[in-house]
C-alpha cells in the first residue's frame, strides 16, 4: 500500500523483462488501448504504441500498423496484459533491427531479451567490491546487521541482504545521520510481503530526501535484488557521504580557494565533484603540475595527478619513486599504499585507476580531500568572503535544501545544487513547469544554458512569471529580473505556490475527491480533523499555525486513522519536554515515507510548526489515503488486468514538500509576500 508497490504478472520471465516503473507505464498504456467494448486487441495498438519509444524514434503509426500486420495474422485477437507485453517486446526487437546493428539502440526496459536481440544491464564488479567494503566498514558493528557482516565481495550476498531492506535504510542513515528514525525500521529475522515493502517504500523516500535519483526505481525491483538497480542506488548514497564535507558550512578553509564572495557564490553553486576538482587542481598548481585535470576517470588513469597531489598534502610519506616509475599499474599501487598512511579507506585498486573508473577514482578524491584537505583556515578572509552568503537564518536553509531535493525528485533534467544560484536564468523554473503543467511552457522562446547575456535570463524569467500568472499564482509586482537578481523572498514565495500547485492539482484529480473541484486549505484541514475525530481520538488542529501541533500527537493520530498498523503507539512519547516532542517529530516523517509519503520536511519543521510544511504533510498524507480509495474502487476493472497495489501518478510529484511564510497560497509582492487562506 505504497506510492510505490509493484504490477505482477504470472510469467517470471515476462516479469524479469521490465521494471516497476516501466510496467506502470505500460499499464497505463493498455488500459488506454480500450476499445468500446472494454477489450484489447492488437488492431487497437498501433496509436498507443507509436507513441512510445523506441517506435517513436523509428515509426510511424502506419509503420507501427504494417510491423503488427507481418507479425500477427489475427489482428482481432484479444490480448490480456501479458499479451500485450509479449507484442511490446516482439515490435520493440523489430525496432531494433530497423535501427541498424551498427547503431546502439537503447531499449526502454532494463533488462530485454528476444529473439533478435539480447540487451541488459551488466554491473562492475570492482565497484560492487568497493562498496561492499564500504559497507562492512561503517555498519559492522550495527547490532542488527552485525550477524550478516561481513558480506563476501567475491558473491552476491550484497543483493540478497539488500532485499529486506533494512540494509539500505541503515546506509543512508550513515550517509546522512539522523535521516530515517531506525524505530520505523522492521528489523525482524525474517519479514513478511508488506513488512518488507514498508521498509523499501522508507528507504526509496528516504533516499529521495536526501537527493538520491529514484525515479525508475520501485520496491518490487529491490525486493527482486535487481543488481544494476541495486548498486545504482548505493553508489548514490555512498557518493552523498563520501562528498558531504564538500561545502563551505562543513569546510571553511575552502575559502583560501576563492578572492571575493562572488567566486565563493559560484563555488557554491557547482556540484560538490565539481568543487572536488577544483580543488585537485588548487592543490595540484601548488605542485607545479601543468595539466588540469578535467575528470575522474582518463585525466587520472596514467596516476602523475595522483603521486603530485599526494606529494604535495602529505610531503612526509612522498617518494621521487612514485613519479619515476614508469608503469601506470605500478605507480597506482605506489599511490594507494601512500594514500593509506593517510588512512584513506581503500576505494580503488590500482587496476581501477589505470581503467579509470569514474565513480571509485571520485570516491578515492573524496576520502583523500576527507583525510588531508591541505586547506588553511584564515579567519579574516573566511569571515570577509563569507559573511554575506551565510547570511540565510535557519528556516532559509532549511527551506533552500527543501527546494533543492524537491525540485531534483521531479527527474528534470537540471540537476539543482544550490536553489538560489541555479534557478537564476530560469532554464530550471521552466522544466518544472513543464513538468508539473506540461505545455504551458514556449520552449522556442527559450534560452538554453549556458546563458552569457544577462537579458537572454530575463527572457526565461519573465516567461516563468508570466506562466505562474495564467496558473493564477499571486505575483504582485513581480518581474523575472527579480529572479535573475537573486531576491529569496521572492524566489521562496514563488516555488512554494508552485509545489503547492502541484499537490493541490494533485487532490482534485482524485476521482474519489476532487471531481474535478478545487481544493483549498481549508479542505485539507477539515479533512485532517474529520479523520482524527472518526477514530474517536481527541486530536484536533485550528489551523496549520497551531503550536500544539508541536507535540506531533495529531500527526500520529493522523497516521494511525489512514492506515491503523503503521504507528507503534508503543514508541510514541507524551511530547510533554522538547527532546520527547523531537523524538515524535522524527519518527512521524519516518512513518509518513514509510506509508508512502514522498516528504522533505525535517524534524525542527514540526517542532517550530512551521506551517508551509505542515500543510504540505497534511496534504501528502490526505493524498496517499485517497489514493488508496481510489485503488479500492478499479476493483471492477477485467480479471486479465494486472494486479496493482498502488501506482504513481506519472508526471507529478505525488507527495512532495513546499515552503511559505505561512499555510495559505502566499502572494508574492516585494513588500508582501504572504497572505493567509484556510489558516485562520
Amino acid at each position: 500500500m505504497s506510492t510505490f508497490e509493484g504490477v505482477f504478472v504470472n510469467d517470471p520471465w515476462l516479469q524479469s523483462q521490465f521494471t516497476q516503473v516501466e510496467l506502470r507505464k505500460l499499464r497505463t498504456k493498455f488500459i488506454s488501448a480500450r476499445n468500446q467494448a472494454g477489450t484489447v486487441k492488437i488492431v487497437d495498438l498501433p496509436p498507443v504504441l507509436a507513441k512510445l519509444k523506441p517506435f517513436n524514434e523509428v515509426s510511424s503509426q502506419d509503420e507501427v500498423s504494417r510491423m503488427l500486420g507481418d507479425s500477427y495474422s489475427d489482428l482481432a485477437k484479444d490480448l490480456d496484459f501479458e499479451g500485450f507485453l509479449r507484442v511490446y517486446l516482439n515490435l520493440q526487437a523489430r525496432a531494433s533491427a530497423k535501427l541498424g546493428t551498427s547503431k546502439t539502440f537503447r531499449t526502454t526496459s532494463s533488462f530485454v531479451k528476444s529473439g533478435a536481440t539480447t540487451l541488459r544491464h551488466s554491473i562492475s564488479e570492482t565497484e560492487k567490491a568497493s562498496y561492499v567494503n564500504h559497507i562492512n566498514n561503517f555498519l559492522g558493528e550495527d547490532k542488527f546487521l552485525k550477524d550478516f557482516l561481513p558480506i563476501d565481495t567475491a558473491t552476491n550476498a550484497l543483493f540478497d541482504l539488500a532485499k529486506d531492506g533494512v540494509l539500505l535504510c541503515k546506509l543512508i542513515n550513515i550517509a546522512v545521520p539522523g535521516t530515517i528514525d531506525e524505530r520505523a525500521i522492521n528489523t525482524k529475522k525474517v519479514l513478511n510481503p508488506w513488512e518488507r515493502n514498508e521498509n523499501h517504500t522508507l528507504c526509496l523516500n528516504s533516499a529521495k530526501a536526501i537527493g538520491c535519483t529514484v525515479v525508475n526505481i520501485g520496491t518490487q525491483d529491490l525486493a527482486e535484488g535487481r543488481p544494476h538497480l541495486l548498486l545504482g542506488l548505493i553508489s548514490q548514497i555512498v557518493k552523498i557521504q563520501l562528498l558531504a564535507d564538500v561545502d563551505f558550512k562543513k569546510t571553511p578553509e575552502l575559502a583560501e580557494m576563492v578572492e571575493d564572495s562572488k567566486e565563493a557564490e559560484e563555488l557554491m553553486s557547482l556540484a560538490p565533484e565539481k568543487v572536488l576538482l577544483k580543488w585537485m587542481n588548487y592543490q595540484l598548481k601548488k605542485a607545479g603540475y601543468k595539466k588540469e585535470v578535467t575528470n575522474f576517470s582518463s585525466d587520472l588513469k596514467d596516476g602523475e595527478a595522483y603521486a603530485h597531489l599526494l606529494n604535495v598534502l602529505a610531503p612526509e610519506h612522498g617518494s621521487t619513486k612514485t613519479l619515476e616509475t614508469k608503469d601506470p599499474t605500478e605507480r597506482a599501487k605506489l599511490i594507494i599504499e601512500q594514500a593509506e598512511k593517510l588512512d584513506c579507506k581503500r576505494y580503488v585498486t590500482s587496476k581501477d585507476i589505470v581503467e579509470g573508473s569514474t565513480n571509485l577514482n571520485l570516491a578515492f578524491v573524496a576520502q583523500i580531500f576527507h583525510q588531508r584537505n591541505g586547506l588553511k583556515v584564515d579567519k579574516a578572509k573566511t569571515t570577509n568572503v563569507l559573511a554575506e552568503m551565510m547570511t540565510d537564518d535557519e528556516t532559509t536553509s532549511r527551506e533552500e535544501r527543501c527546494f533543492r531535493m524537491w525540485i531534483n525528485s521531479l527527474g528534470v533534467e537540471t540537476h539543482v545544487n544550490n536553489v538560489w544560484e541555479d534557478i537564476r536564468d530560469g532554464w530550471v523554473l521552466l522544466e518544472v513547469l513543464d513538468k508539473l503543467a506540461p505545455g504551458s511552457v514556449t520552449w522556442r522562446l527559450a534560452n538554453k544554458p549556458p546563458i552569457k547575456m544577462p537579458f537572454r535570463k530575463v527572457e526565461n524569467c519573465n516567461q516563468v512569471v508570466s506562466i505562474g500568472k495564467e496558473l493564477n499564482f499571486s505575483l504582485v509586482n513581480v518581474a523575472g529580473n527579480d529572479i535573475v537578481a537573486g531576491n529569496k523572498k521572492l524566489i521562496i514565495a514563488f516555488l512554494w505556490q508552485l509545489m503547492r500547485f502541484s499537490m493541490l492539482q494533485l487532490l482534485k484529480n482524485l476521482r474519489t475527491h476532487g471531481h474535478g473541484k478545487e481544493i483549498t486549505d481549508a479542505d485539507i484541514l477539515q479533512w485532517a480533523n474529520k479523520k482524527v475525530k472518526d477514530t474517536g481520538k481527541s486530536g484536533h488542529m485550528d489551523s496549520f499555525k497551531d503550536k500544539r501541533l508541536s507535540d506531533g500527537i495529531f500527526f500520529l493520530e493522523l497516521l494511525s486513522a489512514v492506515e491503523k498498523r503503521v504507528v507503534n503507539w508503543g514508541l510514541v512519547t507524551k511530547g510533554e519536554t522538547e527532546e520527547d516532542k523531537k523524538l515524535n517529530a522524527t519518527y512521524i516523517i519516518s512513518v509518513a515515507r514509510k506509508l508512502g509519503c514522498s516528504i522533505f520536511l525535517l524534524p525542527e519543521d514540526i517542532l517550530e510548526v512551521n506551517p508551509k510544511m505542515i500543510l504540505i504533510l497534511t496534504a501528502s498524507i490526505m493524498y496517499w489515503s485517497l489514493l488508496q480509495k481510489a485503488k479500492v474502487n478499479e476493483d471492477d476493472r477485467p480479471p486479465d488486468e494486472p494486479t496493482v497495489a498502488t501506482e504513481e501518478v506519472e508526471g507529478n510529484p505525488a507527495m512532495d514538500e513546499a515552503a511559505t511564510d505561512d499555510g495559505g497560497a502566499g502572494t508574492t509582492d516585494k513588500e508582501e509576500t504572504v497572505t493567509e487562506e484556510g489558516n485562520s
